[in-house]
């Protein structure tokens, strides 16, 4: 199939693109499975097109409660000498198709105003008229009310490592967030292949696959080098690794620097 949509349709294009049927390619099908989940890995790590800004939210519940306010006790020993640390859980777990977190969303909401907040009174008393009150001056006291709860409250720390699938938030956990309440996050995500199976024909990544299989096949056929195949014919499998090598080189190359996401954005 020139189109693939599936991960055996990838293999059998990465096959074709370096000779089969007319020549034999010396893998072992569990070996072009690897590499194709090595291709995938590190089209998800680097290219945009693998990834997909999103928004998650997540229901806090007793059970993060009882956990999260449970440390973890580490004794150390060194030297006949005994520490003991403990570890705080103020952490969420997240799903290991998220890459990088980037921002959480403020518990406080802007919509359910009352009767004694700023803002309401800003409504009430100078913008109830939009054709006698000009909206610059409304824009210019938001910015300065959202700057002040910005000085004054401050965003919540998060670190995030993608490994572990755990989000911590450096806060008060008994008083900052109630059972119940939900966590919005902004991350970035992993396309699923199987569920968004135009990832198969990626253009680079159908390179990407072809060039491991390259590498693959002459990595096999370079621990018979010298050895006759049937016919008389025989096969360079050093020279073919050296060639995959090359291709890999400048394909990762080139997703470094064609590809990949400002690292500003990825933080986490």
């Amino acid at each position: 199939m020139a189109t693939p949509s599936t991960r055996e349709t990838l293999k059998q294009y990465a096959l074709r693109a370096l000779g089969k049927p007319v020549i034999e390619i010396n893998a072992d099908d569990d070996q072009l499975e690897d590499r194709i989940d090595e291709a995938l890995q590190y089209f998800a790590q680097y290219h945009y097109d693998s990834i997909r800004r999103t928004y998650l939210k997540y229901q806090y519940t007793q059970a993060d409660y009882d956990r999260i306010n449970t440390d973890v006790d580490e004794a150390v020993t060194k030297n006949s000498v005994t520490t003991n640390w403990k570890e705080a859980q103020g952490f969420i777990v997240v799903p290991e198709s998220v890459i990088s977190v980037i921002n959480l969303f403020p518990y406080s909401s802007k919509g359910n105003l009352n009767l004694f907040d700023v803002r309401y009174q800003l409504r009430l008393n100078d913008l109830y008229d939009f054709s006698s009150t000009s909206i610059i001056n409304y824009d210019v006291v938001m910015r300065q009310l959202d700057f002040l709860d910005h000085i004054l409250v401050g965003e919540k720390p998060l670190r995030f490592n993608q490994h572990d699938n755990r989000l911590y938030i450096d806060q008060d956990w008994k008083n900052d967030l109630v059972v119940g309440e939900y966590l919005v996050i902004e991350c970035y995500r992993k396309l699923d292949p199987d569920t968004f199976t135009d990832v198969y024909n990626d253009l680079y990544l159908k390179r990407y696959v072809t060039a491991l299989f390259k590498k693959q096949w002459g990595a096999n056929l370079s621990k018979f080098n010298g050895v006759a195949m049937l016919g008389g014919v025989s096969l360079n499998g050093g020279q073919i690794y050296s060639e995959a090598l090359s291709d890999l080189e400048k394909l990762e190359q080139e997703i470094r620097s064609s590809y990949e996401l400002n690292p500003a954005m990825m933080i986490g």
